[in-house]
């Protein structure tokens, strides 16, 4: 207990000194950006220039970076000659007018027709990289999904299943995944203190789009990119966001003596009908789907998969128009791909049980056996964690590893 509230206390000492630094940066320049969702009359400038940071760095960063400090990649003994590197550099992105002279399109809602618009362009300049991450041989990588402002999420993660380690030979690294802050007017503050982030973990993997729901998916297919640069000795992934509950332990228990192939495990949904309501999040008009069912496909609050196989599924992203719904669209990268995820019960994306007012969601007991649970906030993270590592009596245990 008394470990728990120390645990609590640093947590809440983290946030306080990153709202301070907040206040303190209020005058900063706003970092290069350019991305789907802008206003259209910022289509027509020259592309932007986008400064490359493929060292743990990054540009706004300097002014707390002594001359005595060597980057990981140095101190590992990487350059960035002895790499292969990412390869989009500036961003010259125009809107697809053809789009808008056709009667279907006329009728979708703003939101559809920004993205139609502007669907094509697919991949961003990177601002923060971190190639190192992949060096060596990692039997497990942790790739989680996030935005700029939830640092807590962030800082909760790496304290309880984010830690980098090394359990019986087998490596764990961790990365997060990032846009840029969706607000302009937040932009300059936030991508300090992100650099400042990054410059104590090194776990940031940044690219110059805005973080918004439509560009999941191009969070999902710069990830598989740069998977396809840096990485060609990475043994399984597990890919989840930023709010739920992972038990590494419960998922290299899982792994044990898996033969290589094309695994794909998680909350598995078969048959799922695109939703029409147009009140839902997921909502979808037929214009842009027309099919009665989607493909099987994971829920994105955590899967798991092999490394080989997500390199394929970057070649098949490829092949696809970018869909809107992220996880939607890796189920349409397995069905090219011919792949048939697997539903595992370990992987509970809805929580627990899906009524969120049930007590079996805060019960540890069954998160002890389970590998990915959704959803927690921080707080509730950290506690949960705490009450799972301790001396927890359960009168009986669900085997479902």
């Amino acid at each position: 207990m008394l470990q728990w509230k120390k645990t609590i206390y640093k947590s809440v000492c983290l946030s306080f000194v990153l709202v301070i630094m907040v206040t303190v940066l209020q005058r900063g320049m706003t970092p290069s950006h350019f991305m789907p969702g802008q206003q259209q009359k910022e289509l027509h400038q020259e592309p932007v220039k986008a400064q490359k940071r493929d060292d743990i760095f990054s540009k706004t960063g300097h002014f707390w970076k002594s001359k005595m400090e060597k980057t990981h990649l140095e101190v590992e003994g990487v350059t960035e000659n002895q790499v292969k590197s990412w390869d989009v550099t500036t961003i010259n992105c125009t809107a697809n007018q053809n789009m808008s002279k056709m009667d279907w399109f006329k009728g979708l809602e703003p939101n559809f027709q920004q993205f139609l618009l502007y669907r094509h362009c697919r991949y961003f300049p990177m601002l923060i990289n971190h190639p190192e991450k992949c060096r060596g041989d990692i039997y497990l990588l942790i790739v989680v999904k996030s935005i700029i402002t939830q640092h807590d999420r962030r800082e909760a993660i790496r304290r309880t299943w984010g830690q980098e380690k090394e359990v019986d030979g087998k490596k764990i690294k961790t990365l997060f995944l990032l846009g840029t802050a969706s607000k302009e007017e937040e932009r300059a503050n936030y991508q300090k203190l992100l650099d400042y982030e990054n410059h104590i973990y090194g776990d940031i993997l940044q690219w110059d789009f805005l973080d918004s729901f439509f560009n999941l998916t191009l969070k999902e297919v710069h990830f598989l990119k740069w998977l396809n640069i840096y990485c060609d000795g990475i043994r399984y992934i597990f890919k989840g966001d930023d709010d739920v509950f992972v038990s590494p332990s419960n998922i290299l228990e899982f792994l044990e003596n898996k033969k290589e192939g094309d695994l794909f495990v998680g909350d598995v949904l078969y048959k799922a009908r695109p939703i029409r309501k147009k009140e839902n999040k997921y909502y979808i008009p037929s214009a842009l789907y027309n099919k009665n069912n989607y493909p099987p496909y994971a829920g994105g609050g955590g899967f798991l998969m092999d490394g080989p196989l997500a390199i394929k599924l970057h070649k098949a992203s490829e092949t696809l128009e970018l869909y809107p719904i992220d996880d939607v669209f890796l189920g349409m990268c397995l069905e090219v791909l011919k792949v048939e995820p697997v539903r595992h019960e370990g992987f509970k994306t809805f929580g627990i049980v899906k009524n969120k007012n049930s007590k079996m969601n805060k019960e540890p007991c069954f998160y002890r056996d389970m590998m990915v649970v959704h959803k927690l906030l921080p707080l509730e993270l950290l506690q949960m964690w705490s009450l799972v590592h301790s001396n927890l009596t359960c009168s009986r245990k669900l085997n479902v590893l």
